[in-house]
């Protein structure tokens, strides 16, 4: 593997610069991804969030569209008989980033994974396109299958028992489809600069405020440090 090196040379992040929530500066990112997503196509899924548990065998990643963002943290969907549900109801700490390389930026979540509530759960459903409102249906998140046929059957037979009216409760909702949120502790805003002195701005939670109750939208509730790159 040849040792190929890029002088990162993106804006930077300054101090001064910096939006009056943590959650205004995230949202500020996300909407200057998915504008670049348009622009400049160099951005192909602003939201891809990489979601880190663990379990007894280890660490364990993937990547999961963020679906929710607001001051309770960014949120996702899932199978909650996916593996990644599993872990997340045996052990609720997780981290996530958002991670965009052609800008040269990304945000690192530390949290508690929380519940979506079950009208954010339908409300998120039944926006979603027919084919994947029966997907849901139709696979058993991380569970073996035979082959590609056998979900294809899986699907067909869904299908046809929610068939599409163009209503949007046409589907109804799998009992074992929800979402988590995360309530963060701490989230790292990653800038990079040339000659490797990239900007790092993390926030923490202060001691005064619980994790329960952390609030993305509320300056007083963090405490901002800038760390050596």
């Amino acid at each position: 593997m040849s040792d190929q090196r890029t002088d990162y040379t993106g804006d930077g992040l300054a101090e001064a610069d910096l939006e009056p929530t943590p959650l205004a500066q995230v949202r500020r990112w996300v909407d200057e991804a998915r504008a670049r997503q348009i622009s400049q196509r160099d951005v192909p899924e602003p939201t891809a969030l990489a979601l880190a548990t663990a379990d007894a065998d280890g660490p364990d990643v993937r990547t999961v569209l963020m679906r929710f963002l607001d001051g309770r943290g960014p949120g996702f969907v899932t199978n909650l008989d996916s593996t990644k549900g599993h872990q997340i109801a045996a052990d609720a700490r997780v981290a996530a980033s958002l991670t965009w390389p052609s800008m040269f930026r990304s945000i690192r979540f530390r949290g508690v994974a929380e519940p979506l509530g079950r009208d954010e759960v339908t409300a998120y459903f039944d926006s979603r396109p027919w084919g994947s409102r029966v997907g849901a249906w139709a696979s058993h998140q991380s569970a073996p299958v035979a082959d590609r046929a056998a979900l294809e059957e899986e699907f067909a037979r869904w299908a046809a028992e929610y068939p599409d009216t163009g209503a949007e409760d046409d589907v109804p909702v799998p009992n074992r489809w929800g979402g988590w949120r995360i309530r963060c502790t701490s989230l790292e805003l990653w800038s990079g600069r040339r000659n490797r002195l990239h900007d790092r701005l993390r926030f923490d939670l202060a001691d005064t405020h619980d994790v329960a109750g952390s609030d993305l939208d509320d300056a007083a509730a963090w405490v901002m440090t800038r760390l050596q790159p």
